[in-house]
């Protein structure tokens, strides 16, 4: 398969990228910071991007999505990393998608999906419960209790979860039998026994720590088959940090054009920055690595869309290590290139540099996902 977008995605990331860029410009995003706006992103935009079909990407057409698959995400999330739109996007549409269409029951799935699609209902998955991503390491415990169960631990790096509707709770059944003992629970973020606090992270984003103290769900809010928690996660996981990957690839292109416009432009010793050999192997090395990594994570996604593996993909984990390496680089770079005004909060470059450290950490940095692809090889 061509490691290039057809005619209808490029179609899509060029909507999407003027979308973004005429209604989600940095300045929105400096001033929901300056202002400590409490929801942290714009809720009219986030009803427009579901006019567009955006919010319904993963959701099938029955329940009011478009059916499309992890390319046509990842189309989507390079344009909110090039523009640092701070949209739900991972936490609802991909994410919460994925685990409601592959993994709900029909009833869930209709209640949801559809309020998903068209921009009305937002979830956030609680997983982490440490400083660094172990999905492996979850504490958090759920107790039959009646005809329903009990839950009891909390959770940090909750991505939107101040203002998800539903929270998606991956919990410790010791119950759970034969399939594991991690399960999954869609509990409404207003539950008695739940306690959200909100932190505003590095990149002016916002998640949350959640605590559950003896909260109280029914039967039916469990997701897919007790005790099979863990293989949802490890599906579906995979998805966000395919799309993911994509909004990193972004992060850096965006960093690049800036960084490669200013060196047009500086002029020092009497002549364009651009113009010093050094400076331009940097910027070539830039570029190729940017390609690199847009290539692997395309291949990625697309082997992914097709099915073409059986269990964990590690093409995964080598496409969240390579793009978030590339956008390391790449900002690292844009600041050093615009010298001492590239460390101001006057500049945005600063923005691209601070969201792209936030996309490392989440759903594995790229020392996590080389050692889970080691695993894999068998070192």
């Amino acid at each position: 398969m061509p490691i290039v977008f057809d005619d209808t995605q490029e179609m899509l990331r060029d909507s999407a990228l003027a979308f973004l860029k005429d209604n989600a410009p940095i300045s929105a995003l400096r001033t929901l910071r300056d202002t400590h706006d409490p929801v942290g992103f714009s809720r009219d935009l986030w009803r427009q991007a579901a006019e567009l079909g955006f919010t319904g990407v993963l959701i099938d057409e029955a329940y009011g999505g478009s059916g499309l698959g992890a390319v046509e995400a990842g189309v989507i999330a390079e344009a909110i990393g090039a523009t640092l739109a701070p949209v739900p996007f991972l936490s609802t549409s991909v994410l919460g998608a994925s685990l409601l269409g592959l993994f709900g029951s029909d009833t869930q799935r209709s209640a949801l999906l559809p309020e998903m699609a068209s921009g009305r209902h937002l979830t956030a998955l609680a997983l982490d419960e440490g400083s660094k991503h172990r999905p492996e390491r979850i504490t958090l415990l759920a107790r039959r209790h009646g005809d329903g169960y009990m839950l009891d631990g909390s959770k940090v790096f909750v991505v939107d979860g101040h203002v998800a509707d539903t929270l998606i709770v991956a919990a410790k059944d010791a119950q759970a039998g034969p399939d594991g003992d991690i399960s999954l629970f869609l509990v409404p973020r207003d539950s008695a026994g739940v306690r959200v606090e909100r932190c505003v992270i590095a990149d002016a984003t916002n998640a949350a720590r959640v605590s559950f103290e003896g909260a109280r769900v029914p039967a039916y809010a469990l997701l897919g088959r007790a005790g099979n928690g863990a293989a949802m996660l490890d599906k579906v996981l995979d998805i966000a940090r395919a799309v993911l990957s994509s909004e990193l690839v972004g992060i850096a292109d965006a960093t690049f054009a800036r960084t490669l416009a200013y060196l047009k432009e500086r002029s020092q010793f009497g002549k364009q920055i651009g113009e010093f050999q050094a400076l331009q192997h940097r910027a070539a090395h830039l570029f190729a690595e940017i390609e690199l990594a847009r290539a692997a994570v395309l291949q990625c996604q697309q082997r992914l869309d097709t099915g073409r593996s059986d269990g964990p993909e590690p093409l995964v984990c080598v496409a969240k290590a390579k793009a978030g390496t590339t956008a390391t680089l790449a900002v690292q770079e844009g600041v050093q290139m615009h010298g001492g005004i590239g460390m101001t909060d006057e500049l945005d470059i600063g923005f691209y540099m601070k969201r792209a450290r936030t996309a490392q950490e989440w759903l594995g940095d790229a020392n996590w996902q080389l050692n889970r692809w080691a695993g894999m090889r068998g070192y």
